[in-house]
């Protein structure tokens, strides 16, 4: 208890916290991003329905405006979508899902590049120069277009019914592997100089493993320019589901996400039923602004020139 108090006695003194309260768009974005992950994480308990119960669907609330207008029911506060779907609840499972796929993706990629910008940086020479010349070619390719490339193939190679069970784990996967090159190269340019720094060559000479300096000390000391990507990562992640999902190859229809909801809403956009796209793109909105206002707030406060 005594060394949680001291850790949380760190925080609050810190630089950091103090560059945080001190900058009010910064505040409001984590509050507007805490309220999104709250109301995707706890949407099975306050969400209004359950959208996708289908025991609970009615086809004659269908079309439901918001509750504000003139036929709207307060049921429906945001109105109900062409099933009968309350589109407040679907937007809040939905976000579940592009948050999932977004941090998942996030994750591995970090992982992936952090591996390999560590060892190219440290190692030098030949790996440095084949595994950075793999990243540049992956870079001259839009993300966006290696993920429909995984999920083509995933499709191609596998039976309609196996795809669908692992859908979700293909689109972490396609949108992973298309963001590691930025966490590589961020990796391996601090890599390169923290790796002549006399903590790593005194390491060195006591006998430490390279193993162990890479793990243990140099690798704590590139990180914090990777906090910083992985958080503007994270906003680009869920951009890249939504847009993969929009245009049908993302998740699958049992998991819809906000790319889903989207894509749905399209169809009925010019019919007058506006509210079942829009409503769920303004949530896209939303989420990924306050995601990039911190990631910009991250990326001033850990840059040592700017304090």
């Amino acid at each position: 208890m005594a060394a949680t108090s001291s850790a949380l006695g760190r925080m609050l003194d810190s630089d950091l916290w103090w560059s945080f309260k001190r900058s009010p768009i910064t505040v409001a974005s984590a509050v507007v991003a805490l309220i999104c992950v709250l109301g995707a994480v706890l949407a099975p308990l306050l969400a209004p329905h359950d959208p996708f119960d289908v025991a609970t669907l009615n086809l004659i609330d269908a079309f439901k405006p918001p509750a504000w207008a003139a036929e709207g029911d307060a049921t429906y506060p945001l109105g109900s979508d062409d099933q009968g779907r309350d589109v407040l609840s679907a937007i809040m499972y939905g976000a579940r899902v592009s948050l999932l796929v977004g941090v998942c993706a996030v994750a591995f990629s970090l992982v992936v590049g952090v591996a390999v910008g560590l060892l190219a940086g440290y190692a030098g020479g030949a790996v440095d120069g084949l595994l950075m010349r793999i990243a540049d070619i992956q870079l001259t390719f839009p993300s966006i277009l290696i993920a429909l490339l995984v999920d083509g193939v995933a499709r191609a190679a596998l039976p309609p019914a196996v795809h669908d069970r692992i859908a979700l784990f293909v689109v972490i996967f396609a949108i992973g592997i298309s963001a590691w090159p930025q966490f590589a190269r961020t990796v391996r340019g601090s890599t390169l100089v923290e790796r002549n720094k006399e903590y790593v060559l005194a390491a060195r000479v006591i006998g430490i493993s390279q193993l162990r300096i890479m793990l243990t000390h140099v690798l704590p000391n590139v990180l914090g320019p990777v906090l910083v990507i992985a958080t503007l990562g994270l906003s680009n992640a869920i951009i890249s589901e939504a847009t993969l999902s929009y245009l049908g190859v993302g998740v699958p229809q049992t998991q819809p996400s906000l790319g889903t909801l989207i894509r749905i809403g399209n169809d009925f956009l010019f019919s007058g039923e506006w509210w079942i796209a829009i409503f769920p793109g303004i949530a896209l909105i939303v989420m990924v602004l306050s995601v990039n206002l911190l990631g910009d707030w991250l990326r001033d406060a850990l840059n040592p020139r700017l304090r």
